[in-house]
């Protein structure tokens, strides 16, 4: 579900700094129809949250507001196994980062 023209939604809203005590501990989830595929944390990132700020802005500006997008934590469907999960029209996604909020989006065919 990823990488077609009007993906990577975000908001509504945004949080700053001082909002998020502990970027590197921040539980994720995504939910599809109602079923948890993916529960993690920030904490399991290969990359943590200063590396990747220090090491992009080396090759770009990177201004307030901007988002630095970094995978996915354990769970995702085709890794499942031996049946992997794929998602299909009209299922319904929820996902969510402890402290900044939850999405919910329903899929369409591409």
């Amino acid at each position: 579900g990823k990488s077609h023209d009007t993906f990577g939604p975000t908001g509504p809203w945004l949080v700053t700094k001082d909002e998020v005590p502990d970027p590197q501990d921040l539980k994720m989830w995504l939910e599809v129809d109602g079923k948890r595929y993916q529960d993690g944390s920030t904490r399991t990132m290969v990359y943590k949250v200063p590396f990747l700020v220090h090491y992009l802005s080396q090759f770009m500006s990177l201004q307030p507001g901007d988002i630095i997008s970094t995978g996915t934590p354990p769970g995702v469907g085709l890794g499942i196994k031996p049946n992997p999960v794929f998602l299909k029209a009209g299922q319904t996604m929820r996902l969510g980062i402890q402290g900044l909020g939850e999405q919910q989006q329903r899929t369409v065919q591409a």
